[in-house]
């Protein structure tokens, strides 16, 4: 009998310390997650913390339950933690920036990080959008069926179900250069930056784009990171090219649980391109297709590296190169402590500024009169990737290609081919469809895919259109 107890007690002890090693690996992403996430909407978004905490955060995870936060509106930061005290964790707010998680950093080391940049600059509401801030919705294009589609946009932000919620925010329609409907949920309107999640990996691609353009950075060179110089150092071989098609190679681990990969480099990285960096190749560059949040970022530091290498040095590219010159003016990427812009995952803008960079794609990399991108730039990013199996990716860019000889095989049977969209995480989206000539964005924060349709709605929204 003594032994049965012993035994039992044995693999009780065992089960608890498997318990405690679990929960202490997690606590960091539920604490960084939460600090960073409730920061940003507090600080940049302008909305309730509270809410923001119980309503966006809280059904994300059921593990983020365990956790409290506290929000310095002195200080302008949000500290986390679970039970309150397990593996804290504080998000900074910077003017310009957004919010950064402080791992192995100080707020005031931070600050100063910021200092000397470009101030965004403001929009104008007198011109017409897109370069301006004026919508007008009379005199629609004969083929827009106004009625239809408002009941289309409508329905995209009803409830159906009791538990999945939809969670829509915010819907733009662009058709012929023009914003012909938006709607926005209660807490939202036309001037509150929305987070893309990883549509920002799509942004990057405009900014290697401008690179491209300059005659700063080339496809075919190979990635300037250090760690990959040494001699024998297979990764060396690795181009901007693979990198931008995530065909790189690199085993890295695009999976949100503890210890992944990718969770260890958003919420306890202080550089999340030198942790991507760090992965080993799983295969030789091009043999394999692996989407990852890590190869992003990698891009996001050598980009910021060729425009001057510091954090006020990048911010003033893109927001002089792409978000001023496309009135882009609420756009903000968020940096990681090092400095380097989180280009995988944290670019804040308003839905009529996603939109814009929609439609730049859609009329092939020309805004107005000018030209942002080479002549090619679009049609390179959305090409598909070799090993991509149904087509479905380019560089940085979401396609519905389909599988090469079997086109009908692909992510959204009922829409063009011509389709590629910027995805992110909670269903947020920004389709162009060029032969429809069309740049539909979604925004919102849907956490099961069951409560939202994203292919019947942009189906509804063409049958709108009788282009």
């Amino acid at each position: 009998m003594k032994k049965i107890i012993m035994v039992s007690a044995v693999i009780l002890l065992v089960i608890l310390g498997v318990g405690i090693y679990y929960l202490d690996g997690a606590m960091p992403i539920g604490s960084g997650y939460s600090s960073k996430y409730v920061c940003s909407q507090t600080f940049l978004a302008g909305r309730d913390p509270v809410w923001v905490f119980e309503n966006d955060v809280k059904p994300t995870n059921p593990l983020f339950k365990l956790f409290e936060i506290s929000v310095d509106r002195t200080a302008q930061t949000v500290r986390s933690a679970g039970f309150g005290f397990w593996r804290p964790t504080t998000a900074v707010y910077r003017e310009g920036f957004g919010c950064t998680v402080a791992i192995d950093s100080t707020r005031e080391e931070l600050h100063r990080q910021a200092e000397g940049a470009l101030e965004q600059t403001q929009p104008d509401f007198e011109k017409a959008w897109p370069f301006g801030e004026l919508v007008d919705f009379s005199n629609l294009p004969p083929e827009v069926d106004q009625v239809q589609l408002n009941k289309v946009v409508e329905e995209a932000f009803k409830e159906p179900f009791a538990q999945n919620l939809r969670n829509t925010q915010a819907v733009v329609i662009v058709y012929q250069n023009r914003i012909v409907t938006e709607k926005y949920e209660k807490q939202f309107d036309p001037s509150i930056p929305m987070l893309g999640w990883s549509m920002s990996k799509s942004v990057t691609n405009s900014l290697a784009g401008i690179l491209v353009k300059a005659g700063k950075m080339s496809l075919d060179e190979k990635a300037p990171v250090e760690s990959w110089q040494k001699t024998g150092d297979p990764r060396g071989e690795i181009t901007i090219d693979q990198l931008l098609r995530m065909s790189d190679g690199l085993d890295f681990e695009e999976l949100y649980e503890p210890f992944t990969d990718v969770v260890q480099m958003l919420y306890g990285s202080n550089s999340m391109a030198e942790f991507a960096a760090s992965k080993p190749l799983a295969g030789p560059p091009d043999t394999i297709w692996n989407y990852s949040s890590g190869t992003a970022n990698i891009v996001a530091r050598i980009i910021r590296n060729k425009t001057g290498g510091t954090l006020v040095s990048f911010n003033d590219f893109a927001r002089q190169q792409l978000f001023d010159r496309l009135s882009m003016h609420s756009a903000i990427i968020e940096p990681d402590a090092s400095g380097s812009f989180v280009g995988s995952s944290y670019m804040f803008a308003t839905a009529r500024d996603w939109a814009r960079i929609g439609l730049l794609y859609l009329n092939d990399g020309v805004w107005g009169n000018e030209r942002i991108f080479n002549e090619n730039w679009v049609h390179y990013s959305t090409t598909p990737t070799s090993k991509a199996p149904k087509g479905e990716y380019g560089a940085h860019i979401w396609l519905n290609r389909g599988e090469d000889g079997n086109p009908e095989n692909r992510l959204y049977p009922k829409l063009p081919t011509d389709l590629y969209y910027f995805g992110g995480f909670n269903s947020q989206i920004v389709a162009v469809i060029p032969s429809r000539n069309v740049v539909i964005v979604r925004l919102g924060v849907t956490h099961d895919d069951k409560a939202w349709d994203v292919e019947q709605f942009m189906v509804d929204v063409l049958e709108s259109i009788k282009s």
